[in-house]
Protein backbone atom coordinates (compact mmCIF):
# COMPACT_ATOMS: atom_id res chain seq x y z
CA UNK A 1 0.00 0.00 0.00
CA UNK A 2 1.51 3.26 -1.01
CA UNK A 3 1.78 5.31 2.02
CA UNK A 4 1.39 8.96 3.09
CA UNK A 5 4.71 9.61 5.36
CA UNK A 6 3.05 12.33 7.79
CA UNK A 7 5.26 14.22 9.70
CA UNK A 8 5.61 14.41 13.64
CA UNK A 9 4.01 18.20 13.49
CA UNK A 10 1.45 17.14 10.71
CA UNK A 11 0.31 14.15 12.46
CA UNK A 12 0.02 16.33 16.40
CA UNK A 13 -1.80 18.78 14.57
CA UNK A 14 -4.57 16.58 12.78
CA UNK A 15 -4.67 14.88 15.71
CA UNK A 16 -5.91 18.15 18.06
CA UNK A 17 -9.65 19.67 17.38
CA UNK A 18 -9.05 22.86 17.49
CA UNK A 19 -5.87 22.88 15.16
CA UNK A 20 -7.53 20.06 12.98
CA UNK A 21 -10.68 22.48 12.58
CA UNK A 22 -7.92 25.37 11.75
CA UNK A 23 -6.64 23.91 9.34
CA UNK A 24 -9.63 22.64 7.19
CA UNK A 25 -10.81 26.56 7.58
CA UNK A 26 -7.33 27.35 5.68
CA UNK A 27 -8.49 24.94 2.93
CA UNK A 28 -11.33 25.65 2.03
CA UNK A 29 -10.25 29.71 1.85
CA UNK A 30 -8.15 27.39 -1.46
CA UNK A 31 -10.93 26.01 -2.51
CA UNK A 32 -11.13 27.35 -5.70
CA UNK A 33 -7.58 26.99 -6.92
CA UNK A 34 -8.20 23.08 -5.50
CA UNK A 35 -11.14 22.57 -7.19
CA UNK A 36 -9.07 24.42 -10.65
CA UNK A 37 -6.01 23.27 -10.18
CA UNK A 38 -4.42 21.08 -13.27
CA UNK A 39 -4.93 17.64 -11.51
CA UNK A 40 -1.55 14.64 -11.61
CA UNK A 41 -3.49 12.55 -13.43
CA UNK A 42 -6.45 12.77 -16.58
CA UNK A 43 -7.42 9.06 -15.18
CA UNK A 44 -11.28 9.39 -14.35
CA UNK A 45 -12.85 8.04 -11.76
CA UNK A 46 -14.76 4.52 -12.19
CA UNK A 47 -17.68 4.45 -12.73
CA UNK A 48 -18.97 2.50 -9.66
CA UNK A 49 -21.55 3.57 -7.00
CA UNK A 50 -21.42 1.62 -3.83
CA UNK A 51 -23.32 0.95 -0.56
CA UNK A 52 -23.26 -0.71 2.71
CA UNK A 53 -26.18 -2.06 4.46
CA UNK A 54 -25.16 -4.93 6.86
CA UNK A 55 -28.23 -7.37 6.70
CA UNK A 56 -29.70 -7.82 3.28
CA UNK A 57 -32.87 -9.55 4.56
CA UNK A 58 -33.29 -6.87 6.83
CA UNK A 59 -33.59 -3.25 4.76
CA UNK A 60 -36.24 -1.41 5.53
CA UNK A 61 -38.54 -0.42 2.93
CA UNK A 62 -38.10 3.59 3.28
CA UNK A 63 -34.42 2.50 2.97
CA UNK A 64 -34.93 1.10 -0.21
CA UNK A 65 -36.90 3.67 -1.57
CA UNK A 66 -33.64 5.79 -1.09
CA UNK A 67 -31.25 3.15 -2.84
CA UNK A 68 -33.39 2.89 -5.45
CA UNK A 69 -32.46 6.32 -7.03
CA UNK A 70 -28.92 4.82 -7.11
CA UNK A 71 -30.04 2.12 -8.77
CA UNK A 72 -31.43 4.26 -11.91
CA UNK A 73 -27.78 5.54 -12.80
CA UNK A 74 -27.27 2.42 -14.19
CA UNK A 75 -29.17 3.60 -17.05
CA UNK A 76 -26.72 6.60 -17.35
CA UNK A 77 -23.69 4.14 -17.31
CA UNK A 78 -22.93 3.50 -13.77
CA UNK A 79 -22.66 0.11 -12.22
CA UNK A 80 -24.09 0.09 -8.65
CA UNK A 81 -23.53 -2.18 -6.13
CA UNK A 82 -24.80 -3.15 -2.45
CA UNK A 83 -22.26 -4.60 -0.03
CA UNK A 84 -23.84 -6.31 3.29
CA UNK A 85 -21.45 -7.30 6.05
CA UNK A 86 -20.34 -10.22 4.70
CA UNK A 87 -19.61 -9.72 1.19
CA UNK A 88 -17.80 -6.45 2.21
CA UNK A 89 -16.01 -9.01 4.27
CA UNK A 90 -15.37 -11.10 1.39
CA UNK A 91 -13.76 -8.08 -1.20
CA UNK A 92 -12.03 -7.14 1.93
CA UNK A 93 -10.39 -11.05 2.26
CA UNK A 94 -9.63 -10.75 -1.84
CA UNK A 95 -8.34 -7.31 -1.83
CA UNK A 96 -6.47 -5.99 1.21
CA UNK A 97 -4.44 -7.95 4.06
CA UNK A 98 -5.68 -10.03 7.12
CA UNK A 99 -4.67 -7.08 9.21
CA UNK A 100 -8.06 -4.79 6.96
CA UNK A 101 -9.63 -8.07 7.82
CA UNK A 102 -9.14 -7.88 11.45
CA UNK A 103 -10.09 -4.20 11.90
CA UNK A 104 -13.39 -4.69 9.84
CA UNK A 105 -14.39 -7.45 12.72
CA UNK A 106 -13.61 -5.45 15.52
CA UNK A 107 -16.17 -3.12 14.10
CA UNK A 108 -18.75 -3.06 16.72
CA UNK A 109 -21.35 -1.20 15.01
CA UNK A 110 -23.04 -1.36 11.64
CA UNK A 111 -22.34 2.51 10.68
CA UNK A 112 -18.60 1.70 12.00
CA UNK A 113 -18.82 -0.90 9.54
CA UNK A 114 -19.96 0.86 6.63
CA UNK A 115 -17.37 3.78 7.46
CA UNK A 116 -14.20 1.03 7.57
CA UNK A 117 -15.56 -0.56 4.32
CA UNK A 118 -15.77 2.42 1.91
CA UNK A 119 -12.42 3.50 2.74
CA UNK A 120 -11.50 -0.33 1.54
CA UNK A 121 -13.26 -0.37 -1.33
CA UNK A 122 -12.55 3.12 -2.84
CA UNK A 123 -8.89 3.05 -2.15
CA UNK A 124 -8.52 -0.42 -3.64
CA UNK A 125 -10.85 0.08 -6.91
CA UNK A 126 -12.00 3.70 -6.34
CA UNK A 127 -15.72 4.84 -7.54
CA UNK A 128 -18.52 7.00 -5.20
CA UNK A 129 -19.72 5.74 -2.11
CA UNK A 130 -22.52 7.30 -0.83
CA UNK A 131 -24.85 6.18 2.62
CA UNK A 132 -28.16 4.62 2.05
CA UNK A 133 -30.42 7.51 3.85
CA UNK A 134 -29.24 9.54 0.48
CA UNK A 135 -31.54 9.87 -2.38
CA UNK A 136 -30.23 11.36 -5.89
CA UNK A 137 -31.82 14.24 -6.86
CA UNK A 138 -31.74 13.17 -10.91
CA UNK A 139 -28.88 15.97 -11.75
CA UNK A 140 -25.64 14.55 -13.44
CA UNK A 141 -23.41 13.42 -11.33
CA UNK A 142 -20.87 13.08 -14.18
CA UNK A 143 -18.74 16.27 -12.75
CA UNK A 144 -18.04 13.91 -9.45
CA UNK A 145 -15.87 11.31 -12.00
CA UNK A 146 -14.07 13.55 -13.68
CA UNK A 147 -9.83 13.62 -12.96
CA UNK A 148 -8.95 11.06 -10.26
CA UNK A 149 -8.69 13.37 -7.10
CA UNK A 150 -10.41 12.37 -3.86
CA UNK A 151 -13.69 14.92 -4.02
CA UNK A 152 -15.08 15.48 -0.21
CA UNK A 153 -18.16 17.46 1.18
CA UNK A 154 -16.87 20.00 3.51
CA UNK A 155 -19.18 20.94 6.47
CA UNK A 156 -19.93 23.47 9.42
CA UNK A 157 -20.69 22.90 12.73
CA UNK A 158 -21.98 25.90 15.32
CA UNK A 159 -21.36 25.01 19.23
CA UNK A 160 -22.84 27.92 20.10
CA UNK A 161 -26.12 27.31 18.46
CA UNK A 162 -25.18 23.64 18.83
CA UNK A 163 -26.76 23.48 14.80
CA UNK A 164 -24.51 22.58 11.29
CA UNK A 165 -23.94 25.92 9.44
CA UNK A 166 -25.24 26.13 5.71
CA UNK A 167 -22.65 25.26 3.05
CA UNK A 168 -22.27 29.12 1.65
CA UNK A 169 -22.81 30.43 4.98
CA UNK A 170 -18.90 28.57 5.96
CA UNK A 171 -17.46 28.78 2.00
CA UNK A 172 -18.03 32.08 1.19
CA UNK A 173 -16.81 33.32 4.76
CA UNK A 174 -12.96 34.36 5.11
CA UNK A 175 -13.56 35.01 9.18
CA UNK A 176 -12.67 32.07 11.06
CA UNK A 177 -14.87 31.58 13.51
CA UNK A 178 -13.97 30.13 16.60
CA UNK A 179 -17.72 28.62 17.29
CA UNK A 180 -17.73 26.86 13.95
CA UNK A 181 -16.25 23.53 14.06
CA UNK A 182 -14.78 23.03 10.58
CA UNK A 183 -14.69 19.30 8.76
CA UNK A 184 -14.74 17.07 6.03
CA UNK A 185 -17.74 14.45 5.73
CA UNK A 186 -16.51 11.01 4.72
CA UNK A 187 -20.62 10.94 2.53
CA UNK A 188 -20.33 10.85 -0.44
CA UNK A 189 -16.67 9.33 -0.54
CA UNK A 190 -15.43 9.33 -4.36
CA UNK A 191 -11.91 9.38 -5.74
CA UNK A 192 -9.66 7.36 -8.02
CA UNK A 193 -8.02 3.86 -6.57
CA UNK A 194 -4.60 4.48 -4.57
CA UNK A 195 -5.55 8.17 -3.17
CA UNK A 196 -2.94 8.49 -0.48
CA UNK A 197 -5.26 10.87 1.59
CA UNK A 198 -7.75 7.46 1.31
CA UNK A 199 -4.61 4.99 2.07
CA UNK A 200 -3.68 7.38 5.91
CA UNK A 201 -7.25 7.00 6.76
CA UNK A 202 -7.65 3.45 6.04
CA UNK A 203 -4.15 3.15 8.13
CA UNK A 204 -4.93 5.68 10.76
CA UNK A 205 -9.03 3.65 11.09
CA UNK A 206 -6.94 0.30 10.89
CA UNK A 207 -4.19 1.06 13.88
CA UNK A 208 -7.17 2.17 15.93
CA UNK A 209 -9.73 -0.82 15.42
CA UNK A 210 -6.65 -3.34 15.65
CA UNK A 211 -5.85 -2.12 19.05
CA UNK A 212 -9.86 -1.47 20.36
CA UNK A 213 -10.94 -1.92 24.02
CA UNK A 214 -13.45 -3.96 24.31
CA UNK A 215 -14.22 -2.07 27.91
CA UNK A 216 -13.86 1.54 26.60
CA UNK A 217 -15.19 1.20 22.57
CA UNK A 218 -13.65 4.02 20.21
CA UNK A 219 -16.02 6.82 19.24
CA UNK A 220 -17.11 5.91 16.26
CA UNK A 221 -17.26 9.21 13.93
CA UNK A 222 -13.26 9.80 14.64
CA UNK A 223 -12.26 6.30 14.15
CA UNK A 224 -13.58 5.63 10.55
CA UNK A 225 -16.04 8.12 9.85
CA UNK A 226 -15.93 12.12 9.30
CA UNK A 227 -13.27 12.63 12.06
CA UNK A 228 -10.70 10.50 10.25
CA UNK A 229 -10.83 11.39 7.35
CA UNK A 230 -10.64 14.69 8.14
CA UNK A 231 -7.44 14.16 10.22
CA UNK A 232 -6.09 12.26 7.00
CA UNK A 233 -6.96 15.34 4.92
CA UNK A 234 -5.05 17.68 7.53
CA UNK A 235 -1.89 15.35 7.91
CA UNK A 236 -1.55 15.36 3.80
CA UNK A 237 -2.29 19.20 3.81
CA UNK A 238 0.57 19.33 6.74
CA UNK A 239 3.05 17.22 5.29
CA UNK A 240 5.54 18.70 2.44
CA UNK A 241 5.75 15.18 1.14
CA UNK A 242 2.11 15.26 -0.25
CA UNK A 243 0.76 18.10 -2.20
CA UNK A 244 -3.09 18.12 -0.91
CA UNK A 245 -4.49 20.02 -3.34
CA UNK A 246 -3.07 17.35 -6.19
CA UNK A 247 -5.04 14.89 -4.15
CA UNK A 248 -8.22 16.63 -3.21
CA UNK A 249 -11.10 18.38 -4.55
CA UNK A 250 -13.84 20.04 -2.76
CA UNK A 251 -17.61 19.15 -3.01
CA UNK A 252 -19.50 22.83 -2.61
CA UNK A 253 -22.54 21.42 -5.02
CA UNK A 254 -23.43 17.65 -2.99
CA UNK A 255 -26.77 19.17 -1.58
CA UNK A 256 -27.46 19.88 -5.20
CA UNK A 257 -27.06 16.39 -6.34
CA UNK A 258 -28.05 14.76 -3.24
CA UNK A 259 -30.91 14.86 -0.18
CA UNK A 260 -31.04 13.39 3.13
CA UNK A 261 -34.25 11.95 4.37
CA UNK A 262 -34.12 12.69 8.29
CA UNK A 263 -37.22 10.93 9.19
CA UNK A 264 -36.54 7.09 8.68
CA UNK A 265 -37.58 4.45 10.81
CA UNK A 266 -34.27 3.03 11.63
CA UNK A 267 -32.69 6.13 13.73
CA UNK A 268 -35.26 5.95 16.38
CA UNK A 269 -33.13 2.27 17.29
CA UNK A 270 -29.77 1.39 17.78
CA UNK A 271 -29.16 1.30 14.40
CA UNK A 272 -28.37 4.76 14.55
CA UNK A 273 -24.88 5.31 15.55
CA UNK A 274 -25.94 8.28 17.11
CA UNK A 275 -27.55 6.69 19.59
CA UNK A 276 -25.44 3.46 20.02
CA UNK A 277 -22.24 5.73 19.28
CA UNK A 278 -19.66 4.12 22.21
CA UNK A 279 -21.67 1.89 23.48
CA UNK A 280 -21.57 -2.05 23.43
CA UNK A 281 -23.44 -3.29 20.54
CA UNK A 282 -24.69 -6.68 20.76
CA UNK A 283 -22.44 -8.38 18.54
CA UNK A 284 -19.51 -7.46 20.30
CA UNK A 285 -21.38 -8.29 23.64
CA UNK A 286 -21.67 -11.94 21.78
CA UNK A 287 -18.22 -12.43 20.81
CA UNK A 288 -16.06 -10.62 23.63
CA UNK A 289 -18.79 -11.54 26.39
CA UNK A 290 -18.54 -7.76 27.68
Amino acid sequence: MPKLVASCFAIENSENDLKRSESIFSILQDASQIDNRKPLSSNSIPKKIIQFWDCRDSIPEDVKKCMVSWHLLREKGYSYTLFNEQSAREYILVNLNQEHLLAYDNCYHPAMQSDYFRLCYIYCTGGMYVDTDDVHTGINIDSCFTNSKLKLQPLCFDIETNQMVSTQSFINNNNLNKNWIYYFNNNPLISGPLNPIIGYALERSTNILLNIDCSNLPEIQSTAGPGNITASVVAAHLTSMTKCSDELEVITNWEQLSTTVWSLSYRNDSRNWRISNSKKFTRVEKEYSL
